[in-house]
């Protein structure tokens, strides 16, 4: 299969390569260092004590790859209006487009019911720039399961977990996801369909919208987060706030805060994507994470002072460092 990597970071270079070790024709869209990185020693990555290698054609220019049969998308939020402004020589007519991201996707209103079906959020898609792009109807979501790092341009380090699930953007089940998933599973993935993949994206997102931007305005690992009475309190807020607008728009979640807790400080001193952002100076992705929170709770009419909260202060945050592009 002609796959294309747009955005070989840590999840997507570990996909690109284990794609490539199954036998795939894979193609990596890069720039700057990664670009030269991976021309010049290949797409590498680190598992298990054991470094793996791929030469994969590269480029910063979408038209030289061609027409793929999947495209990957794995980059953070801030970088999809340049994706969407590019992606267009490597769509074909049955191209399938696999949006491996954190966060709530700009397709993310078209696999609900009621007054949200279809409902576009400015604050992902503020002029539906990336919605006119890319067709809704080739567009898969893929929630992502697994620890990888960066270690430097090209050189992905993986570090655990190894789950994938897919599932059409629609919120409909299909012959089509139930064969990405084999396909994923044949190339060493732990891959499962979903029914709605609307569910997976909105459980995965109530615990990472409160650790990702405490730990980056903090500094903090999780463990101390979760450790701190005050801050696990404001933590269980929002995401009670969650949990309603969730039940609202038909997407209810059975846990209490707490139990998601226990399960996150099973995982230790774990660093966040976003604080590795802030300490690398990369911008940050709170559009996905916390601002569409915000905005499907003005949707379904739950107020949200506890996120709005945390919006305010790590946008602050952010903006004074020059990782954000608005005050």
């Amino acid at each position: 299969m002609k796959v294309a990597i747009y955005g070989a970071g840590a999840i997507g270079g570990w996909m690109g390569v284990k794609l490539a070790q199954a036998g795939h024709q894979v193609s990596v869209v890069a720039r700057g260092a990664t670009l030269d990185a991976v021309r010049q020693h290949g797409l590498r990555l680190i598992e298990g004590g054991v470094i793996y290698a791929e030469q994969v054609k590269t480029s910063d220019k979408p038209a030289d790859l061609g027409v793929q049969e999947l495209i990957v998308i794995a980059v953070k939020g801030p970088a999809m209006a340049a994706v969407a402004a590019h992606i267009k020589p490597l769509l074909g007519p049955q191209t399938i487009v696999l949006t491996a991201m954190n966060g709530v996707p700009w397709w993310f209103c078209d696999g609900l019911a009621g007054e949200l079906a279809g409902q576009r959020l400015k604050t992902i898609d503020p002029d539906g720039a990336i919605a006119a792009a890319i067709p809704a109807a080739q567009t898969v979501g893929c929630v992502v399961h697994a620890s990888c790092l960066s270690d430097a341009p090209g050189v992905i380090r993986h570090h655990q977990g190894n789950g994938l699930i897919v599932g059409e953007a629609s919120g409909q089940p299909s012959e089509r996801v139930e064969r990405l998933a084999a396909l994923l599973q044949a190339a060493g993935f732990h891959a499962t369909a979903s029914a709605q993949i609307q569910r997976d994206v909105w459980f995965k997102l109530w615990g990472n919208m409160t650790m990702n931007p405490v730990s980056a305005i903090t500094g903090a690992t999780t463990d101390r987060i979760l450790g701190d009475e005050l801050a696990r309190g404001f933590v269980t807020h929002i995401m009670l706030e969650a949990k309603e607008i969730g039940a609202r728009f038909g997407i209810p979640i059975d846990q209490a805060p707490e139990d998601r807790h226990a399960v996150t400080l099973k995982l230790g001193a774990m660093k966040t994507s976003m604080l590795q952002d802030v300490q690398a100076g990369k911008a940050v992705e709170l559009d996905a994470l916390v601002g569409a929170v915000r905005e499907l709770g003005q949707l379904t009419r739950v107020p949200t002072p506890y996120t709005d909260a945390l919006l305010g202060l790590a946008r602050l945050h952010a903006s004074t460092l020059g990782l954000y592009p608005r005050p």
